[in-house]
């Protein structure tokens, strides 16, 4: 029952974005299993779009907040004002008050912005002044960021991009898809206008059945032997590679792949994952956690390219000794 609603936020999200069919599923897993998504990708390829629509979808609050060089902590988290008429200071709530938010162009804001956002990321609550405001549930936090346009941008620490679940790079449509998003956004008359396809228990139910999804002992073997290979490469093989890795993944890692392989198999219909499900989510979830040194920015590697290599060169039947 609740696969069928999950096709039908997929068809609805479809009437308004074209050929995003992958970042919309990055996103769905993202929210049904509790884990932030980063979204980069060259400007104009319908993120911020895609968000907004899927918010729509799912018939949950949603706010949008543009990062600027200027944004402020309080801008975000939201201030204690004060009431002339009372005497009194009261709380002025943010938008991160919320159940969805759109981070739009993150790493254009100071760090004491950024820092701000990913507490609330990671305690689902926040402070203001001498009161702790717990965040409402679900809380996801869906970041953009521009890879083209580094002037005027603060990077965010590696440590601190590890907190999102997944990092998805967005590519360019094919030319049937681009072709469909010319004539329909050309067409002036074109609205965007969809359905509530799922609502807040909807969600909290999902994730309830993807929490029962099994997950075979030597499937979770194989995704500590991924995590493992990017921190010691040498012992799997991978002395080329291993020139090129200052850090391998944190234990954040192995936890989101085992959700986001489960996550997979609940879309697709299943109780129980496969060794495909942990291949096609571990891009995503491993790339951004990588740490990579000046070397294989000179020879032109990034982690794409070695995750893609470690899924070839790991074996799931490996035994594992802990």
């Amino acid at each position: 029952m609740h696969q069928e609603k999950i096709q039908a936020v997929i068809e609805e999200v479809k009437k308004v974005v074209v050929g995003q069919d992958r970042m919309v599923n990055r996103l769905l897993i993202g929210l049904f299993t509790n884990g932030h998504i980063l979204l980069e990708g060259v400007p104009g390829l319908a993120k911020t779009l895609t968000v907004n629509t899927l918010a729509k979808v799912l018939h949950l609050d949603f706010n949008r907040i543009q990062f600027t060089p200027d944004l402020l902590p309080a801008d975000l988290i939201g201030t204690m004002i004060y009431n002339q008429q009372t005497g009194d200071f009261e709380v002025k709530k943010g938008p991160i008050f919320s159940n969805l938010i759109l981070a739009d162009e993150v790493n254009r804001s100071p760090a004491k912005v950024q820092s701000a956002l990913l507490e609330a990321m990671q305690e689902k609550q926040v402070t203001i002044g001498e009161t702790t405001f717990q965040l409402d549930r679900p809380f996801l936090v869906l970041a953009t960021q521009n890879p083209v346009d580094q002037e005027g941008t603060y990077p965010l620490p590696e440590a601190q991009v590890d907190r999102f679940m997944m990092k998805v790079h967005i590519d360019y449509p094919s030319k049937a898809d681009e072709m469909e998003v010319m004539r329909r956004m050309a067409n002036m008359s074109f609205t965007n206008e969809v359905n509530p396809m799922l609502s807040k228990q909807d969600v909290f139910d999902i994730r309830n059945q993807i929490n029962a999804v099994k997950i075979a002992e030597p499937l979770e073997h194989y995704i500590i032997e991924l995590v493992f290979a990017t921190r010691f490469p040498n012992q799997y093989g991978l002395n080329n590679e291993a020139k090129y890795i200052m850090f391998g993944v944190s234990p954040r890692a192995s936890i989101n792949l085992n959700l986001a392989a489960k996550a997979v198999a609940y879309m697709d219909g299943r109780d129980y994952v496969l060794p495909e499900d942990i291949k096609e989510i571990a891009e995503d979830v491993l790339n951004h956690r990588i740490i990579l040194n000046y070397e294989a920015e000179a020879d032109g590697i990034n982690t794409r390219d070695l995750v893609k290599i470690l899924m070839e060169k790991v074996p799931i039947n490996k035994s594992v000794t802990f």
